[in-house]
């Protein structure tokens, strides 16, 4: 008896280990189409939290999307509650399978982004400023289309495979004109 209770317990945690993928969300609904959703003008708003939950930066965003040819260029304008500013420019470049190449100048490599239903995954490794200097961080974007003109995105930031950080925003689009 105690045997198979081990193994259930054995079974339970890791199952408890699996992670989510992107298919998961295949039937909900509204569809995140990245070439529609980000192209013109939009809005975030968020929150970065320390490794132990605690908020320590607010920052809003101004962003703007457009396509040519197929690739996809996503200018990024942040402030910072502290008054820090930074930006990032996203290239994204469809590899022909429903995922897309994605890179950026703080971004080392590139990161892969895959959607599927209402939901956008993308893993990449970003540069961070840190003490003078950059580190580089994992990060785990995990984006939900709530509304046709509204994604909320959680993010898990790790170094050597511990997690550092959990950052929380949403994007809203602006109207169409």
């Amino acid at each position: 008896m105690s045997r198979l209770f081990v193994l259930l317990l054995s079974l339970a945690v890791l199952s408890g280990c699996s992670s989510t993928t992107v298919e998961q969300y295949a039937d909900n609904r509204p569809i995140f189409d990245v070439t529609s959703f980000f192209d013109g003008e939009l809005t975030a708003h968020g929150i970065l939290k320390d490794r132990s939950g605690e908020v320590t930066r607010y920052f809003s965003a101004d962003l703007k999307g457009h396509w040519e040819n197929g690739v996809g260029t996503l200018e990024e304008w942040f402030v910072f509650d502290d008054g820090e500013r930074q930006e990032r420019t996203w290239t994204l470049t469809p590899n022909g399978d429903g995922t897309y190449t994605a890179t950026a100048g703080d971004v080392v490599g590139s990161g892969l982004l895959k959607t599927s239903g209402n939901a956008l995954f993308m893993k990449y490794v970003l540069q961070v400023p840190y003490n003078g200097d950059t580190i580089d961080v994992n990060v785990d974007d995990r984006m939900y289309r709530v509304s046709p003109d509204v994604v909320m995105n959680e993010s898990v930031l790790t170094k050597f495979g511990f997690e550092v950080g959990y950052l929380t925003l949403t994007i809203i689009k602006a109207p169409s004109e």
